[in-house]
């Protein structure tokens, strides 16, 4: 369950993601990068 939850929360995931439903290539890593910095790196990967 835990490497599930891990795997969707990736902020790679989560660009292939907004790339899917239709968000264009920068806009889809600037929101990805502040995701990681603010949010994956400090409770994701504990």
């Amino acid at each position: 369950m835990v490497a599930k939850l891990k795997h969707y929360m990736n902020p790679l995931h989560i660009y292939c993601r907004l790339r899917d439903l239709g968000l264009a290539k920068g806009p889809a890593l600037f929101i990805c990068s502040i995701y990681e910095r603010s949010f994956f790196r400090y409770f994701v990967t504990r």
